[in-house]
């Protein structure tokens, strides 16, 4: 489906005029408002089952970034502290992978640095989400490359040399890793295909693209995994977007109205009904629901800095699941293979605070509904769109800095792999688990302002609107009272907000430099790690009760100590 420029034109600008409006009334009132919240848990409630789909999966920029050490380095440490199961990435094909050549039109393989990738990936405990991306330069046709390393995205008139170089693939990782570690894994055909950016072809083309990887990847091991189409953004479905236009000409829209549109995921129906009509395997549906009017940030005019409502994810989860159960597949698995606040590269609000707090409620609001939330990405150990970063906090996507400095986004998943495995309660603003087998109880509390409508506004080139929406909301004060627990036992109360695991402010009164000496670098790591603990202690009774003022943006880890 096409980007309508007109839509999103016209919706911008409502949008635009309404932060305006929003910011002009906080900026007239000082007053800071509190509000009370009373949280009673009984822990010996039965809990009902949850599945850590939030850190199943994350996402990496692309293959032969995976070859540096640093990377390395740092996927050592989400996995230890996040709990990553798999990664995803792009370039897997790319000629810097050589992975691929021709001699007199014969095709030879070569997978030397695929090994090595996925030799280190899996003696760390990673496994492959294998994205089967880009073509070879010797197999694609045409000038159509996208990034700076100019990936190949125009498909060859003949497919056969593709299915041929997915079969040796997927034979070779049988060979090397046993049949029994690689149905473990998931083959995703490409990346965002719906987008000419990444893909110079119809959805016709796509379909056939799917074919061929689905037959070649199946007829090594019919129980491997392969699914798609990994496309991006949620659209308005077009009967909507008439009726929006029409009311854009009496007045301007609200985020209420827009957010009532009936919002589609591109190509996921389609490819389903495509799959049930030519019998095609299909495993698993892929999407990348960011919670943008726009895909990518590629500097062009439908880029308008435009977010979608704080529940436009679970939200467009629901249509998704709705979809899945009614096609012919109705037990596919969902993955949502990439996602993130924003598509946008620079958008300082990745370093932020506020990107904590929204990575905490959308996890936590999209339980049951999704397998997989894949963030994009780990690192800032990143090279895509425009190549290196000129300073170490850019609004990179990564939960960690090039440097290795936590962001508060890496605590926000740090803390949602803390949970249990059942959940005892969950509402608006919390939720409290414990662990089956050692009954350990965990929970988590925030304060996303319901002051701010939208989805984090995206601070795109400048930490202006960060820094006004990190100010943006009131204080919770949140009495918890934990029954029933072990008398005596002891808690720790771990919080991040403004003034607590936020590196970027340690930099700021460095000076910002854009390269940090090694003792400079070190602090701004502890800095990162500060968050702020507290502990304290059941009575006799075996009650817990908890006073916590939560600022705005603020996420609390509350956790039982063995």
């Amino acid at each position: 489906m096409k980007i309508n420029k007109n839509l999103i034109l016209f919706i911008s600008i409502t949008f635009l005029s309404l932060i305006a409006l929003s910011q002009a009334k906080s900026e007239t009132n000082n007053t800071i408002k509190v509000i009370n919240q009373t949280i009673e848990i009984n822990t010996t409630t039965k809990g009902k089952p949850y599945m850590h789909f939030s850190n199943l999966c994350f996402c990496a920029g692309r293959a032969n970034e995976g070859l540096r050490a640093g990377w390395q380095d740092q996927l050592k440490t989400v996995k230890e502290n996040c709990g990553m199961k798999y990664i995803r990435f792009h370039g897997l094909f790319h000629d810097d992978m050589f992975v691929y050549r021709e001699i007199n039109g014969k095709p030879e393989y070569n997978w030397q640095y695929v090994d090595d990738l996925y030799d280190r990936l899996l003696a760390q405990g990673v496994r492959p989400f294998v994205e089967l991306s880009f073509f070879p330069a010797a197999m694609s046709e045409g000038e159509g490359t996208t990034f700076w390393w100019k990936a190949h995205t125009k498909p060859p008139k003949d497919l056969s040399k593709w299915g041929d170089l997915v079969k040796s693939f997927t034979q070779h990782c049988v060979d090397r890793y046993g049949i029994t570690e690689v149905r473990n894994w998931y083959f995703e055909v490409w990346n965002e295909p719906n987008l000419d950016y990444f893909f110079k072809g119809t959805m016709d083309d796509y379909f056939q693209l799917y074919k061929v990887s689905a037959l070649a990847v199946k007829s090594v091991d019919k129980f491997l995994r392969i699914g798609g189409p990994a496309s991006t953004n949620f659209t308005i479905d077009k009967k909507d977007e008439f009726r929006l236009k029409e009311m854009s000409h009496k007045k301007n829209l609200s985020l209420e109205e827009l957010e009532q549109a009936t919002y589609i995921g591109n190509w996921v129906r389609e490819l389903l009904e495509f799959c049930k009509k030519e019998n095609v395997p299909i495993d698993f549906v892929s999407c990348h629901p960011y919670p943008t009017h726009f895909p990518l940030d590629l500097g062009t005019p439908q880029n308008i800095d435009i977010s979608r409502s704080v529940n436009s994810v679970k939200t467009d989860m629901n249509w998704v699941k709705k979809v899945v159960a009614e096609s012919a597949f109705p037990n596919a698995e969902i993955h949502l293979t990439e996602w993130n606040s924003s598509p946008t590269l620079h958008d300082f609000t990745h370093d932020y605070p506020q990107e904590a707090t929204y990575i905490t409620k959308v996890n936590i609001d999209c339980i049951g509904l999704v397998n997989s939330m894949a963030y994009w990405t780990f690192s800032d150990i990143f090279y895509e769109e425009n190549g290196a970063a000129w300073s170490i906090f850019n609004g990179g996507f990564g939960l960690l800095n090039f440097q290795g400095i936590p962001k508060p986004s890496f605590h926000a998943y740090r803390f949602l792999n803390q949970l249990g495995n059942q959940i005892i309660e969950k509402k608006d603003n919390y939720i409290f688990t414990k662990d089956s087998l050692s009954q350990i109880l965990s929970g988590i509390i925030y304060n996303y302002p319901s002051e701010i409508e939208s989805a984090i506004p995206i601070s795109r080139d400048s930490v202006n609107f960060a820094e006004k929406t990190l100010n943006t909301g009131s204080l919770i004060h949140s009495t918890i009272t934990l029954k029933n627990v072990k008398s005596g036992s002891c808690f720790v109360i771990e919080i991040l907000d403004k003034d607590h695991g936020f590196a970027y402010r340690k930099w700021e009164e460095m000076g910002s430099p854009k390269s940090p000496n090694r003792e400079e670098t070190k602090l701004l790591i502890d800095e990162g790690w500060k968050t702020e603990k507290r502990f304290i202690t059941a009575d006799k009774s075996g009650v817990l009760t908890i006073e916590l003022d939560l600022k705005p943006w603020a996420v609390a880890l509350i956790k039982e100590l063995k």
